[in-house]
């Protein structure tokens, strides 16, 4: 099976800076074991790919940017990307902003997550090369993702979570067909697990922060709002950070159109790390290097120790000009109702550590009212129902009685 990965056209380490050619197998930098970048020949792509090209192509899912994709055709299945941009004027006015907020809502996703994103192209290259089983670590909502899609072309999922999953992700994992590992540890101890098991066993490896596939998908978020914005690029996009995957796609994403000239500038990037789990946000703020942390956090899909592309992500954040914050976990919770309430979108706590984050930045006075801000949400709410119910509170019990109505609304 050829090594070719569509229009690639090499890996770079993002540490050493080293090129190398795509190799079926080749995940990370040959040289110094870094994470690696896919590079696009970008020149040749001008000549022939366009606004003009997106303005006709009637697929609306992340599809249609296949020319600047790593794989030489699309994942069948359902429908991936292109998700609703929601006006949240209520938190915009709560915050003082002269435009609306905007929130990108992912959690419309397949699998009701942005990971479905990275899981396409991922395993769209799995198939491209032969492969017919994948394995992967994830605190759930990769391994869903990577479940829920690999169920239509019928690859076979292995999949390593720690046993702390919430209960709805490892549902869907059971009812899509994967094989659940559930690791008596913490999430970087089942990525260690099955990085382990992919050298011994030859597996195709889906995990984020060591596939750089994964970081293709997740970059289409940013071409998507370009397109949806009519070429504006918001000043500031607000990502919830865990392992720095998403917030280094996000950047990919926004220099890549900007090389091909589809967009004259680039925003900023806030990046928002739940107290308990902020090693990237620390590194971006002093030396830049990653060290460990806790990672304890309710927001479990942010919930990492030793974030797995934290050079990428801090050099993300440093790049854009951007900056990041931490939020407490009480912060993330009341940020589910004030999000679901505000805007009438239901977000997990990682998704609303966005709008907590957003929040933060503003009081510390980082953030310009004349600012177009545009916030990542996630994954949807029903992923982690038992954080939901924190802060939602449970419901009045009252007998089946009509008599009680009257005493319980005296007025009407």
């Amino acid at each position: 099976m050829s090594a070719r990965a569509g229009a690639a056209a090499g890996l770079r380490c993002v540490h050493c800076a080293r090129l190398t050619p795509v190799a079926d197998d080749l995940y990370v930098c040959p040289g110094c074991g870094a994470n690696t970048l896919v590079e696009y020949d970008l020149d040749a792509l001008r000549k022939s790919w366009s606004r003009e090209s997106l303005a006709n192509n009637g697929d609306r899912s992340l599809w249609r940017y296949l020319p600047i994709l790593p794989v030489s055709r699309r994942l069948e299945g359902p429908p991936v990307g292109w998700t609703p941009l929601v006006p949240a004027p209520r938190l915009s006015l709560e915050l003082g902003l002269a435009q609306p907020l905007l929130l990108k809502d992912d959690g419309r996703n397949p699998s009701a997550s942005f990971k479905c994103r990275a899981s396409s192209v991922a395993l769209q290259r799995a198939i491209e090369l032969g492969r017919t089983l994948v394995t992967g670590a994830s605190t759930g909502n990769a391994a869903s993702a990577t479940a829920v899609l690999a169920a239509g072309p019928g690859i076979r999922t292995r999949i390593f979570v720690p046993k702390t999953a919430p209960r709805a992700k490892i549902a869907q994992l059971l009812i899509f067909g994967a094989e659940v590992l559930a690791v008596e540890g913490t999430y970087d101890q089942a990525f260690d697990l099955c990085l382990e098991a992919t050298r011994r066993f030859g597996w195709y490896n889906r995990n984020t922060g060591f596939n750089p596939y994964t970081r293709e998908g997740k970059k289409t978020v940013s071409f998507e709002l370009c397109e949806q914005l009519e070429w504006q690029v918001p000043d500031l996009v607000v990502v919830p950070v865990g392992d720095g995957n998403i917030i280094s796609g996000v950047w990919k994403g926004f220099v890549e159109f900007h090389r091909l000239g589809f967009i004259d500038r680039l925003p900023k990037l806030l990046a928002v790390q739940a107290e308990g789990s902020a090693a990237i946000v620390k590194a971006a703020a002093g030396d830049g290097v990653i060290r460990p942390v806790s990672g304890d956090t309710v927001a479990d899909s942010i919930s990492v120790s030793l974030p797995r592309d934290g050079e990428a992500a801090v050099k993300a954040v440093r790049e854009s000009g951007g900056f990041g914050v931490t939020v407490s976990d009480a912060a993330i919770l009341a940020a589910i109702g004030e999000v679901a309430r505000g805007a009438g979108v239901f977000a997990e706590p990682a998704a609303a550590a966005s709008w907590a984050g957003l929040k933060e930045a503003a009081r510390r006075g980082l953030v310009d009212p004349a600012w177009r801000i545009v916030a990542l949400i996630t994954g949807n709410g029903l992923k982690d129902v038992a954080s939901a119910m924190k802060t939602a509170g449970e419901p009045r019990i009252i007998p089946p009685d009509a008599g009680v109505l009257d005493t319980l609304f005296p007025e009407g």
